[in-house]
């Protein structure tokens, strides 16, 4: 067993209405604007209050669906999304300390295109941005496209970790002090610090450097859902935070050693590689009131909510021992996906936190003013610069 880290961190996970299919039909529910800017920065500011460490924001290429794999026409749950990047840009100028982790389908979108949006986005949030990164295995995500055909699992991660690397590199494209802005002798930029990235690989050739300077925290934060064997190997080569979805402690042991495995055979043992185990949450100060709850969902779905995280129904205080077991052995920290919005969001940042302020595991502040800083990471060194 591992020891536990003193303090835990915590971050949601926002998706539409909330992650059961039923949310939008709750009393409290918005549905009539999700696709309004003060909807989402209404959520970000309240996951704030409680101090989290940054939330993601769901995003995708083709409508939500309950097949992965092509879209199940359903009309009884929430279809349609907007874009994760521009969210999180309209919000990060009305928030102050939280991180903000868009969505990305490195599939199909170019990561010339990506690298300037969520550097752009490290600038407007003054240093809390970062990225999760996803593929996109459905022929009906890639008849969107209509480039080439499909590619199995394997080829995605790898195109994913390619394109990733791609990031980083144009990230890295500008040195810290490239620009120059000296009036006098009418110089704005030092040419000799922007560089060429010249990757070639099978799935990209990319020259570069980028058009936007490098962002605040040098490299924002990269991040990644895994499930299994091979999305455990990407986040060990190509992430700084893992999201992981274990049935229990010993599961959460399992998937670390995995996890740890590919970090050394990518040459990365003494970098932090955060893993954060992923619940969905029913949440109320009554236990038997979140239990109510989820079953007067299920209800209303017409079966029981099932998903690829362990679904909590239960008291703030009954979720901390739970977090408690996963986190001895191993886990870093937490992402929650409140089931449904706003009320199970309140209720981890008006109940849980506190529960976890009480046993001395959670901050009573925010301690660094960029992601890095609050997840503990060092800003790292320019791999091109010369001095």
């Amino acid at each position: 067993m591992t020891k536990l880290h003193s303090r835990l961190h915590v971050a949601v996970a926002l998706d539409g209405a909330g992650w059961h299919p039923a949310a939008w039909r709750e009393p409290d529910a918005r549905p009539a604007e999700l696709f309004t800017a003060r909807y989402w920065v209404d959520l970000v500011q309240e996951a704030e209050r409680g101090l989290l460490d940054l939330v993601t924001v769901e995003d995708d290429l083709g409508l939500q669906s309950t097949d992965r794999w092509s879209d199940d026409g359903r009309t009884d749950r929430v279809r349609g999304r907007l874009d994760s990047v521009q969210v999180a840009a309209r919000v990060a100028p009305l928030t102050q300390g939280i991180g903000l982790v868009p969505t990305a389908v490195a599939t199909h979108t170019e990561p010339f295109h990506l690298s300037k949006a969520v550097a752009t986005l490290d600038y407007v949030s003054t240093g809390r941005a970062g990225l999760r990164v996803r593929v996109a295995p459905s022929a009906h995500v890639s008849a969107h496209f209509g480039r080439r055909s499909d590619l199995e699992i394997p080829e995605l991660l790898e195109e994913g970790a390619d394109w990733v690397e791609v990031v980083r590199r144009l990230w890295d494209s500008w040195e810290d002090d490239a620009e120059i802005r000296d009036v006098a002798t009418g110089r704005f930029v030092d040419r000799e610090k922007l560089h060429y990235i010249d990757f070639e690989g099978r799935w990209f050739s990319v020259k570069g450097p980028s058009i936007t300077p490098r962002p605040p925290q040098g490299q924002p934060v990269v991040a990644a859902l895994a499930h299994d064997a091979l999305p455990f190997r990407f986040v060990g080569r190509s992430a700084d935070l893992g999201f992981v979805t274990p049935a229990d402690a010993d599961d959460a042991t399992r998937i670390l050693d995995e996890i740890r495995a590919a970090q050394a055979e990518a040459g990365r043992s003494e970098e932090t590689v955060h893993v954060f185990g992923d619940v969905i949450v029913f949440l109320d100060d009554d236990a038997a009131a979140a239990r109510s709850r989820r079953a007067r969902l299920d209800d209303a779905l017409g079966e029981e909510f099932t998903s690829d995280a362990q679904v909590f129904a239960g008291s703030p205080s009954e979720l901390v021992d739970l977090l408690l077991s996963w986190a001895e052995a191993g886990l870093t920290g937490f992402r929650l996906r409140p089931a449904t919005l706003p009320h199970d969001l309140r209720q981890i940042t008006g109940s849980l936190v506190p529960e976890l302020q009480r046993r001395g595991l959670f901050r009573t502040a925010y301690e660094a003013p960029t992601l890095r800083g609050l997840l503990g990471l060092p800003r790292p060194a320019n791999r091109y610069a010369t001095v």
